[in-house]
């Protein structure tokens, strides 16, 4: 029996070109449904993340529940004319008051300050009070006297279908979880 070399190879070709296709689909689906890939390209975040990490952030984390205080997250930019990601910490949750003073923040004016052992170094000034509608949240970078976070923006609170996500992973230039960072 003599086999067809050009059907063989035309048939090969083709199932070729399906499986990247079907690869490329895949891709796209995940990336856009399931997880954000993403390139830090500040130190506001410093120590946790630094410049240049690569991280995955996973978008279904608040399907069935909320964000929590000092979740880290990738949320779209608060301000309306901007078309940016923010990879921040959620310090305020709906219904709060934050106010920060020497540096320190308080919740609802609680006697002790926030514990914060993540922060790269004490934060600097006074700030608030920010009392925090339902439905938003506080946020702020970890590098507190480089970041541009929630005490900057011209809208100081974080809605929550802004959040896009919950970083998980870093992947490069080391792979590092960031859950309880």
């Amino acid at each position: 029996m003599v086999k067809n070399f050009k059907n063989t190879n035309k048939s090969q070709l083709i199932d070729f070109i399906k499986t990247i296709i079907i690869a490329i689909l895949i891709s796209f689906l995940i990336t856009k449904l399931i997880i954000i890939n993403a390139v830090i390209p500040s130190g506001s975040m410093e120590n946790t993340v630094m410049t240049n990490d690569r991280i995955i952030a996973f978008r279904l984390s608040y399907l069935f529940s909320k964000p929590e205080r000092q979740d880290v997250v990738i949320l779209d930019s608060p301000n309306e004319n901007e078309d940016k990601l923010y990879l921040k910490r959620i310090i305020g949750l709906p219904g709060e008051t934050i106010n920060i003073i020497d540096g320190k923040v308080y919740i609802n004016n609680e006697e002790l300050p926030l514990d914060e052992p993540y922060l790269k170094e004490d934060m600097l000034g006074s700030f608030g009070p920010y009392a925090i509608p339902d439905g938003y949240y506080f946020v702020m970078g970890d590098n507190r006297n480089n970041s541009i976070d929630s005490r900057y923006w011209q809208t100081p609170f974080v809605e929550e279908d802004k959040i896009l996500g919950k970083a998980v992973l870093r992947y490069y230039p080391k792979i590092d979880l960031l859950i309880n960072k």
